[in-house]
């Protein structure tokens, strides 16, 4: 697992450690904890520890202690977003207000009037449609932010477009291209597991930034599945953002816990690591209270 040290979306250094990882899915019913608890697990030869992904808490939690022959890292607190899908689409509109409606109806006229009176987007499920998607996919993931920033854009492998037909062949993908013209400007791709769709890649041309294309596609992609009637959820996944709060219909508090070997170099990596983060949240506190933030992340992604 890279360990990055980060100031806004720029990665200054990336330290990797061997972990035993464990991701807590939103189809988990354990309730939250008061205080994580070391795993019963045996340590393996070569891991440095665990790590628990998405573990529901009941509240705050200190971001580092002590714990048996552990350090209890406790890298991120966030509310973790998503979609009760057991509804209609006409019912899951209801949750928004008049004026966030309009604003969604307008956003998606202002791109079909771009494109000519109709958008043109297209669907994805079956294992032979998969290698059309991940052309079309990669092509949008290799100029966005994601992907030069944060090293989070769909990947680029022939054995992740295998993985991507194994779970299609299932039933248990779908992906999403929005056009302009013949060009693809924005791509969604959520695999499913027990009934949740997760919100795993996405990305969309920063040259039709004006035109909300990620909001048009996300809004597109909602309205056919939930037609489809297949699913439990639709999972955000871990962190924050103003487009998972406006989708969302409900949040749960969650935490990324490590139970690291407690040596020096974690302690110095643990440590380095929240001193960095408090710095960055300190100077996004203070970009905000200036009325900048927005304009100054927008510098850092796009450049303008």
């Amino acid at each position: 697992m890279p360990i990055k040290l980060q100031l806004g979306d720029r990665t200054l250094l990336a330290s990797k450690l061997w972990l035993q990882v464990r991701e807590v899915g939103l189809d988990d019913e354990t309730p939250p904890v008061a205080e994580p608890i070391t795993p019963a697990d045996s340590l393996q030869a070569n891991s440095q520890g665990f790590l628990i992904r998405s573990l529901r808490i009941a509240d705050k939690q200190p971001t580092l202690r002590a714990q048996h022959d552990y350090l209890c890292y406790v890298s991120s607190q966030h509310q973790r977003y998503y979609i009760d899908m057991r509804q209609s689409f006409e019912e899951y509109k209801s949750k928004f207000s008049s004026k966030t409606r309009s604003t969604l109806n307008r956003k998606v006229k202002k791109y079909a009037e771009h494109c000519g009176g109709n958008i043109s987007w297209k669907i994805y499920k079956s294992a032979g449609e998969m290698p059309e998607f991940f052309r079309y996919a990669r092509t949008v993931s290799e100029i966005t932010y994601q992907e030069k920033l944060l090293d989070a854009g769909l990947p680029d492998s022939e054995e992740f477009l295998g993985e991507m037909e194994q779970l299609a062949q299932q039933g248990h993908a779908r992906g999403f291209i929005l056009f302009h013209e013949d060009k693809p400007v924005s791509y969604l791709y959520c695999p499913v597991s027990n009934g949740v769709l997760i919100y795993a890649f996405l990305g969309y041309d920063p040259g039709y930034m004006n035109y909300s294309v990620g909001t048009v596609l996300q809004w597109l992609a909602l309205e056919h599945l939930f037609k489809e009637r297949l699913f439990r959820f639709f999972d955000f996944t871990e962190g924050q953002s103003d487009h998972k709060k406006l989708f969302a219909t409900h949040n749960v508090q969650c935490a990324n816990v490590f139970f690291l070997r407690d040596n020096l170099r974690n302690i110095v990596l643990s440590n380095t690591q929240r001193s960095i983060n408090q710095f960055s949240k300190t100077a996004g506190d203070i970009l905000d209270q200036f009325g900048i933030k927005t304009t100054m992340r927008r510098l850092m992604r796009f450049g303008k």
